[in-house]
């Protein structure tokens, strides 16, 4: 069976923990913030986890990162 190309522009949006859990950054952070509140900007920052849904096709996309 030949070699699997991984997504490299995923790989470098995605974080994989030691748990095999996938972190992503959120939408939203990029332009336009003065209209937003500090509050909303701060919970911005964080990351957070991949959905189930998403999981499951970002597996396929990042084949030996599993």
């Amino acid at each position: 069976m030949p070699k699997l190309k991984t997504k490299k522009a995923l790989s470098k949006r995605i974080k994989v923990t030691k748990k095999k859990k996938m972190l992503r950054s959120k939408a939203g952070r990029r332009h336009l913030l003065s209209g937003k509140t500090r509050k909303r900007k701060r919970g911005l920052k964080k990351k957070t986890k991949v959905s189930s849904a998403g999981a499951k096709l970002m597996k396929k996309a990042l084949p030996y990162e599993f």
